[in-house]
């Protein structure tokens, strides 16, 4: 008995690591970087939108000139519909990422389908009219959610460099955009969360993170571009 409880706790440890690894996925498409050739890199930021701070974070951009990809929760655009929106009209990327923000692991099909359609009805009532491609909540995926994305064929994206991840760099916004800046390789799909209320850090490290970057003579573009699946 007891030999077996550790098999099955193994297994279920083994299981949970692999719904989190960022390369890999056991169906459909799944990208983490784009190609390695050109000096470019995506921001991308999660878990939003939310006010004040998604203005704030609109307003940083548009000082400099950047585009960024927002993986947007569908309940938050329903409470935030003109940060939303104008997300949209600044010329930004969208993605889905999922309706509620719950954990996309030992779920039914039914339920992924829902979270994916509420969201892109909610992307879509604001006007976007772009590519909107998926990101799980936490990147937690196993067999269900990327079933589901492989027979809509839609591609999950999740990161190559996560910017605000440590909690000490978090507090420190100096460092934080040091190390994004310093650790930032062509193809790089940058993960932030400079809307989450508790991320004051990244907030006030983004500009340096945007300077910083094209000091290194990266391009700023959107998972799309950097992908090459934007429309033409």
């Amino acid at each position: 008995m007891f030999i077996a409880i550790c098999i099955l706790a193994a297994a279920f440890y083994g299981l949970r690591e692999l719904a989190r690894v960022e390369s890999v996925q056991l169906f459909g498409e799944m990208r983490s970087h784009g190609p390695q050739d050109r000096p470019r890199v995506a921001l991308t930021f999660d878990d939003g939108p939310s006010q004040p701070h998604t203005t704030e974070v609109l307003a940083m951009l548009a000082e400099q000139d950047a585009v960024a990809t927002f993986f947007l929760i569908g309940e938050a655009i329903a409470k935030h519909p003109e940060a939303s929106r104008a997300i949209a009209e600044a010329g930004h990327e969208i993605g889905n990422h999922s309706y509620t923000h719950a954990r996309m692991v030992f779920r039914a099909p039914g339920f992924v389908r829902r979270e994916l359609d509420q969201t892109d009805a909610a992307i879509r009532g604001l006007g976007y009219d772009g590519p909107i491609h998926f990101r799980a909540p936490y990147g937690n995926k196993l067999f269900v959610l990327p079933w589901v994305l492989a027979r809509q064929n839609r591609l999950s994206v999740m990161w190559s460099l996560e910017g605000d991840g440590d909690l000490a760099l978090q507090k420190d916004p100096a460092a934080l955009a040091k190390h994004v800046v310093s650790q930032a390789r062509a193809g790089d799909i940058i993960l932030l969360h400079p809307m989450y209320s508790t991320r004051p850090g990244t907030r006030a490290a983004l500009p340096a993170i945007l300077t910083g970057l094209r000091d290194r003579g990266f391009e700023l573009v959107t998972v799309s571009e950097l992908l090459g699946k934007a429309p033409h």
